[in-house]
């Protein structure tokens, strides 16, 4: 315990060293991302795709569906599928800021890896695309020494692949190793999930049925139904309606859009029902809730 005390301070003074300010900011290293806020934040939306985000400092929650995800120092979140969710920093202070990574997983390394890592013994997890876990002492070794190439340039495109691979080793030898590997499966239910969840990223303004959605993916409706709902923690329709409520919000927000041209470029008919299911979801009706949002414009995105 005092060991991995030490790991988190030395993680949050790294993270801090090399960020500007509250945000994200990208880093030599191609897959981290680090991000600070010295403040609480909104809710958030954003779609999480494969990752794994490790705090140092600092809480969050994000929430997906009807579940609430809780992060604290030393906790992490595996996201295995793209996922739309809400996310706010619910700890943070000027002189104890938010602090966190996020590790975007590469595909081919992961399979590979796969290959060669035995399956942890036990009961497989439930396919759910994302979870929060106590980060162990070997996976907060292994992410500390990532970090520290930031200050070794010369030695960060030797020794970073190492340290990703070994980042991903401890994924998958430890209690999120089954889910993990469902990033790598490319047969059975839960990768036909993936499909499913794919096609409603491309085509979620656009109107359809489950069972036009289970056709395309090759599931009976009843099935794709259960297991999507298994992996996502939404129905496929759910899933469709938070991608269009993010893209509207996104599209009023930054390219000032009004509320009707916003409602149907998603895919709305109706404005009216738009600005219901908006307020269910954000909490304020849209026009309110964008004036809001550009008030407080700099700190509502991190998380």
């Amino acid at each position: 315990m005092v060991q991995s005390m030490k790991t988190l301070t030395e993680l949050a003074a790294l993270i801090g060293r090399h960020v500007t300010g509250d945000g994200f900011h990208a880093t030599p290293i191609e897959r981290v991302t680090l991000v600070q806020s010295s403040t609480v934040t909104m809710p958030m939306p954003s779609v999480y795709r494969p990752q794994l985000c490790l705090v140092a400092q600092g809480h969050k929650e994000v929430t997906l569906g009807e579940r609430v995800f809780r992060y604290a120092p030393g906790r992490y979140g595996v996201v295995t599928y793209d996922l739309p969710a809400m996310g706010h920093v619910v700890e943070a202070t000027p002189d104890k800021p938010y602090l966190c990574l996020y590790f975007d997983f590469d595909p081919v390394m992961l399979g590979e890896l796969a290959l060669r890592v035995p399956p942890p013994p036990g009961t497989p997890s439930p396919p759910i695309g994302k979870t929060v876990s106590d980060a162990g002492a070997a996976l907060l070794d292994a992410v500390l020494r990532l970090l520290r190439l930031l200050d070794d340039p010369a030695a960060l495109p030797v020794l970073g692949p190492l340290a990703e691979q070994e980042i991903l080793y401890r994924l998958l030898a430890g209690p999120d190793g089954a889910r993990m590997r469902h990033i790598t499966f490319s047969q059975g239910r839960v990768a036909l999930v993936g499909r499913a969840i794919a096609w409603i990223g491309k085509n979620f303004r656009e109107r359809f049925s489950i069972e036009q959605l289970a056709s395309e993916v090759g599931m009976s409706p009843s099935s794709l139904h259960e297991h999507f709902r298994a992996v996502t923690a939404m129905t496929p329709l759910q899933f469709q309606k938070q991608l269009r409520l993010q893209d509207a919000r996104s599209l009023m927000l930054v390219q000032a859009i009004d509320v009707t041209t916003a409602a149907l470029r998603v895919g709305y008919e109706s404005p009216s029902q738009f600005s219901r299911e908006y307020r269910r979801h954000f909490g304020e009706p849209p026009a309110r809730d964008i004036a809001r949002l550009r008030a407080s414009a700099g700190v509502a995105g991190v998380a």
